[in-house]
């Protein structure tokens, strides 16, 4: 399955975030973002799915893909369009329960990547590559050299995760990364929808580079 256009994928923090979850995903559509992810493990199950339902209705009116972290029952019962794995999710089991879902899962080698795309996963998300305060405890950030050989290794859609901003957006797509994915950068904006486009201006120069 091919990854959203443009493959820029915004990761949800309420812990970070200035607004609430619903606003700062519009103003991310709205700056040209088609690709959302709900990654709140710590919300009770049905508080979840609230929240994950609104998100689904708000993406369709932007034609925009919206995931949730983990939580494979709340994907069917919300009609998301996919689910990321966590570190030790399976991509076969997942598959049988949502058949038609976008697949991702986090890696963070080049044989872990590997083994979950030939599992079945669509994509995965290698982490961190710059040092990120999102994830402090996910181990020294492995930098472009090692991104490259990663992906080598992958051989799949890679899509690069941690410390990713518009100062090396451009970097990490130079790499060789099928797309990009952002958390703090957009939690944390105080204007979203413009954090966003320059977000895929750059991206976009060094897809023309």
């Amino acid at each position: 399955m091919r990854l959203p256009d443009p493959p820029l994928l915004v990761i949800s923090d309420r812990r970070q975030a200035r607004r609430p979850l619903e606003d700062i995903a519009e103003a991310a559509f709205s700056g040209g973002c088609r690709w959302f992810s709900l990654r709140e493990k710590d919300l009770p199950a049905s508080e979840r799915r609230i929240v994950l339902t609104a998100l689904v209705a708000l993406g369709r009116r932007f034609g925009a893909t919206v995931m949730v972290h983990e939580d494979v029952e709340a994907a069917a019962i919300a009609g998301a369009a996919g689910v990321h794995l966590p570190r030790g999710g399976s991509p076969q089991s997942t598959r049988r329960r949502l058949p038609g879902a976008l697949i991702g899962a986090s890696a963070h080698s080049g044989p872990e990547a590997a083994s979950l795309l030939r599992a079945g996963a669509d994509y995965v998300t290698v982490s961190p590559i710059f040092p990120t305060a999102s994830k402090p405890g996910y181990g020294p950030a492995l930098g472009l050299d090692h991104l490259v050989t990663i992906i080598a290794e992958a051989d799949g859609s890679v899509v690069a995760l941690g410390g990713i901003g518009i100062e090396n957006a451009a970097l990490c797509r130079a790499a060789g990364a099928h797309g990009i994915a952002v958390m703090g950068e957009i939690m944390r904006a105080v204007d979203p929808h413009l954090a966003v486009a320059r977000l895929l201006d750059a991206m976009s120069a060094a897809s023309v580079a």
